[in-house]
């Protein structure tokens, strides 16, 4: 079934708007248009005393160590366009492919779009890439330089190099004089690489570059995060990119229509933090900031977002589920001093949910929320740097409870849906029309419908609308993966359609609903079929659960793998006045600990149908991160390698459950 319209003035006002920020450019071409329309206005802020940058002071003043400093939309363009002129005298050649293998920060928006100009493909690399990780992630794309972070991360280029075809290597930051760049011909950093451009710099000739390049260039080979085998290359070209930058343009921007609904234009101020070398954060919070003429603040990391968001205020920001619940968690935790404190801010989150659940909310839940605007949420929207107008949550599923909490706060979270392949937007609520727990309905040009063949008739008993795996067109969409072409041909229907291997609800209203990777559904051995991410999504508001994985492939019955919330387990242990060990192993081993984490469990399995119900759990003290393989880095379970670590205790689900039953 095709996705059917909304209705609303929204979505007729969004089919046809059009204004200076929408075009068929490329990306590169984009951007100039931004330079020429803001500037003087700021578009990048950055952080002194981080990073050891190369460009600082002579380039890019040096900001305060602790404090943040801007440049202007005219600073960026001349920098970019002298760091493009030094790769085109380093022998870059249009078509060719440059790496960019850094954290997220100022250089990484500098160094693509600079690549971009100089008609390069821009291809990304991790920072926790392994060595062969980094030696698959410039090889298979046949990258011929690569610009780097540090001179840690050179150094993992190097112990893989005799792999590699690079012609040269460039550093972000100053290098040490017995570093890896040390003696090297081919390795200078981005100050070396901009005095090579500035004195090569010619206006014409770069004008030049860009006008010979066309949409249907490759602008970008972005790999998959690899959870279910080998990364893919997915080939996204400019018209991709540009595409959707129109389409979160016609949704997100200043529509004559939008009344005091927030908007994202030439003041917003964003915070980036994801990792840049992820297609979300790529487009999200780089392409689209840029081209609408927004400022660009970049966090030191995702461990210093508290006090990064003091320091740059930001109107709006996008980030994954797995973030917006470390903020609720931080709340909650913030609220723990005393037992009549954890008692206001429980009943603050209820009147939230409940004001963002009610059509016609009425004046005593009015009040209540005002009271509790002023005990609680007032604090929770200062501590996020007190001017979020709204935020944008991506990469996975956000949980609906966790959605209507932040909504009713007055801190809308617009989520949406997207892949590698699609650049990565097909679908995001308008935040005029926000439905918790949809991904709002798809993007203006995008054409999705579902195959209802792909689940059991009786899979989805529940759902409103149809249910099937979602297959999607439109410009958006890549045309393939780079040299595999058997799997890009597995990956298109006949007539065209991108098969995204998602299952998806469309509502009556025309909003995609997510409910899981086709793959992962859990196959019991009763013939079954469970969607283990909305059982998971559940969890997200718990106080008892800090992470958890469903299982239960070929088992009887669902089971779960729980990471306690340890902090709060100690917190309820001293109230109680248990004794609990040190080692957090031996405290998933407590009993009581057993018990409390059970009542957790209990209360999610109320409202679940019986076949979804967690029979059996164990817990474990190994959280899962992308620094040990168990996340991806957009922080999406690793699924496989969760269960391979904890093969153990997914047995004793099934044998202590056996045992039990044999008893």
């Amino acid at each position: 079934m095709t996705s059917p319209e909304p209705t609303g003035q929204w979505w007729a006002a969004e089919q046809t708007y059009t204004d200076e920020v929408v075009g068929t450019d490329t990306l590169a071409a984009m951007f100039e248009g931004a330079a020429d329309r803001y500037g003087s206005a700021p578009a990048q802020r950055y952080k002194g005393g981080v990073h050891d940058r190369s460009l600082a002071p002579a380039v890019i003043p040096a900001a305060p160590d602790g404090e943040y400093a801007d440049i202007s939309y005219a600073e960026m363009r001349s920098v970019v366009r002298r760091l493009a002129a030094g790769f085109r005298d380093l022998g870059v050649a249009a078509g060719d492919r440059i790496a960019i293998f850094a954290d997220t920060r100022m250089e990484w928006a500098l160094a693509d779009f600079a690549a971009l100009a100089a008609g390069a493909a821009v291809t990304t690399v991790y920072t926790d890439s392994s060595p062969k990780q980094v030696q698959y992630l410039l090889d298979d794309p046949e990258a011929t330089g690569v610009v780097v972070g540090d001179d840690s991360l050179l150094e993992r280029v190097q112990a893989v190099e005799d792999d590699l075809n690079l012609s040269f290597s460039v550093v972000m930051d100053e290098t040490a004089p017995d570093g890896p760049a040390a003696d090297r011909d081919d390795a200078l950093t981005l100050a070396d690489l901009y005095e090579r451009g500035d004195e090569a710099f010619d206006l014409d000739a770069y004008e030049g570059w860009i006008d010979e390049r066309d949409p249907d260039d490759l602008a970008s080979i972005i790999y998959t995060s690899g959870t279910t085998g080998q990364p893919k290359g997915v080939r996204l070209t400019h018209r991709n990119f540009r595409s959707n930058v129109n389409q979160c343009r016609k949704r997100m921007g200043p529509r004559p229509d939008k009344g005091e609904t927030p908007v994202l234009d030439d003041h917003s101020r964003t915070i980036s933090f994801l990792p840049l070398a992820h297609v979300f954060e790529r487009l999200a919070g780089h392409f689209l900031m840029f081209a609408s003429g927004a400022t660009v603040g970049y966090a030191e990391s995702p461990d210093t977002l508290p006090e990064d968001l003091q320091l740059l205020s930001p109107t709006t920001g996008a980030s994954v589920p797995r973030v917006y619940e470390r903020i609720f968690d931080n709340m909650r935790e913030q609220a723990s001093d005393s037992a009549a404190k954890e008692r206001i801010f429980e009943w603050a989150v209820g009147v939230a949910r409940d004001y963002a659940r009610a059509e016609d909310p009425g004046a005593v839940l009015g009040a209540k929320r005002s009271l509790a605007d002023r005990l609680v949420y007032s604090t929770v929207k200062e501590r996020m740097g007190g001017e979020i107008e709204f935020l944008v949550s991506g990469g996975g599923s956000l949980s609906q409870e966790l959605a209507e909490m932040f909504l009713g706060m007055g801190i809308p979270i617009v989520e949406g849906y997207g892949l590698t392949e699609t650049a990565p937007v097909l679908s995001v609520n308008p935040p005029e029309a926000i439905r918790p727990g949809t991904m709002g309905p798809p993007v203006t040009d995008v054409d999705a419908r579902v195959d209802e063949s792909a689940v059991g008739d009786d899979q989805f008993p529940t759902a409103a609308g149809p249910v099937g795996e979602l297959e999607v067109a439109g410009p958006n969409v890549t045309d393939g993966y780079w040299n595999m072409p058997a799997e890009t041909d597995a990956t298109f229907t006949e007539d065209g359609y991108f098969v995204t291997g998602d299952i998806v609800e469309i509502t009556p209203e025309g909003f995609l609903r997510y409910k899981d990777r086709l793959k992962q559904l859990i196959v019991l051995s009763t013939g079954k079929n469970v969607a283990p991410e909305p059982i998971e999504d559940r969890f997200a508001t718990s106080d008892r659960v800090d992470q958890v994985m469903v299982v239960g492939d070929e088992r009887k019955f669902v089971g779960a793998v729980v990471v306690p919330n340890f902090e709060a387990v100690r917190r309820w242990a001293d109230r109680e006045g248990i004794d609990l060990p040190a080692d957090d192993e031996a405290v998933c081993a407590d009993e009581r600990v057993r018990e409390w984490v059970g009542e957790a469990i209990d209360e999610v399995n109320a409202d679940l149908e019986r076949v979804e119900r967690i029979k059996a759990f164990e817990l474990v003290s190994r959280e899962w991160t992308a620094d040990n393989d168990l996340l991806t880095p957009s922080m999406k379970k690793k699924r496989r390698n969760i269960r391979h670590v904890h093969d153990d205790a997914i047995e004793r689900i099934y044998e202590e459950r056996a045992a039990v039953a044999a008893d």
